[in-house]
This record gives C-alpha cells, structure tokens and sequence, in this order.
C-alpha cells in the first residue's frame, strides 16, 4: 500500500464527523460550508438537484459537470486549509471522482443502486476511499465483503430530508458498527441530542443538523462534542 494510501486510511479511522454538503439545505450554502469546514473530518459532496442545472445539456453530462464543479469548490477551501482540512467525496458519481484524485478528492460514496464497489475500485484503482450506503444489518454484512473503506448506515432517525419516516434506532447502528471493523457512520436525522446517543459508534453523517442551522460552526462544534472523545466500545 503507498504512503497516500496509508494517510487516507489513518485518517478515515480517525474521522468522526461526515457533513452531508448539500447545497439546498442552507439559503447561503458556501458561507455554510466555510464555518463548518475547521469542525468536520470528511465532506460528502451532494450536488444540487438536476433542475437547477442547464436543461439543454444532456442529464448525464449536466450531473457530471455540477458534482465536478462543487467538488473542486469544496477542494480549492480545504487546500487552504493544510494539513487539518478534512476528506472529501464526491457523491455518487465515479467518473468525477477519477478525474479529481489528482487535485486531492479522498474518494466516492455510492448508494445501493449505483455503480459496483467493485467496477469502481477498478477503475479508481487501490488508493481511493470508497464509502457504500446500507439501510439494515443484512446489507451491512454483505457490504463488508466488498473492496471498500467505509459504510454509511441508516437512517437511523426518521428524516423528512430523505422521506422516511421512521429510523431503524441507534441499537442497530450500535451493533452493526461494534461488528464489522470497517468505520461505520450513522445519518438519518442526527441533530446534537440524538449523536450523543450514538456515543458507542463515535461517529456521525449529518447534514441539515449543520447546513440548516444559524451558526453551521458552532453546530458542527456541538455534535462532535456530543459523540464523547472517542467510540466507546464498553
């Protein structure tokens, strides 16, 4: 395994807050973004909607071309951040992902019905992360078995952001992360008072709980508190 390799993995272990950035839940989204910036440890990049993109330009590339342009945004903010800025992923879209390993993305996120973890660790190659979206146990297990870094598990609360209105509880986000030895992240409707119910994990997905807030920075700030100082495993 390369050194850059190596460094993201560390990293990834060590990260305990994943912001959501999705651009429509804050009126100023990038002011948003810059205050949460310093108190998140890795960035999930979640373009806007494709109604707001050029409808003259085929789906494909008008999706492509917005994941591109707000991941380079999100990466030009954490150059200037040094050797402290967070992770960053691009939601969804591998080909994006490919073409800005170079300038610093850390990876790709994928959900259920996106493209294989395998193809993409195939095409991204051995040093990129790559994080999968699960929704129960059973997904969870099978997930670990494929060639990536990281799951996402949820929702764990009800959320009106993705529709669902129940969660599947922070017992079985509990239990999945205690599990497997790949780094689990809860999301679904975490708000500061609900992450500290998932101390155990010690680590959280969020989105509105940070973008939506009058003060993303002092939000972010008080979640990470919430998950205590580390997982605890006890």
């Amino acid at each position: 395994m390369s050194d850059r390799a190596e460094s993201l993995r560390a990293r990834l272990g060590e990260a305990r807050l994943l912001l959501l950035f999705t651009p429509g839940l804050s009126s100023d989204p990038w002011a948003a973004l810059d205050a949460a910036l310093p108190h998140v440890d890795a960035v999930q990049v979640r373009p806007k909607p494709l109604g707001d993109a050029d409808p003259s330009a085929p789906l494909a590339v008008s999706e492509a071309r917005a994941s591109y342009d707000m991941a380079r945004g999100v990466l030009q903010r954490c150059d200037a951040m040094g050797d402290c800025a967070p992770l960053v992923f691009i939601n969804d879209r591998v080909d994006v992902a490919r073409a800005l390993l170079p300038a610093g993305l850390a990876g790709v996120h994928l959900g259920q019905d996106d493209c294989p973890a395998s193809v993409a660790r195939d095409f991204l190659g051995p040093e990129a992360l790559i994080g999968l979206s699960t929704h129960d146990a059973v997904q969870a297990v099978e997930a670990a078995e494929q060639p990536i870094d990281y799951l996402g598990f949820g929702p764990v609360y009800a959320t009106p952001t993705k529709g669902y209105g129940r969660g599947l509880g922070p017992e079985r986000a509990w239990v999945v992360a205690e599990t497997l030895e790949l780094p689990v992240f809860p999301i679904g409707g975490i708000d500061v008072l609900r992450a500290s119910e998932l101390q155990r994990v010690g680590r959280v997905a969020v989105g509105s709980a940070v973008l939506s807030t009058t003060d993303p920075g002092l939000a972010a700030q008080a979640i990470a508190a919430a998950l205590g100082s580390e997982p605890d495993r006890g």
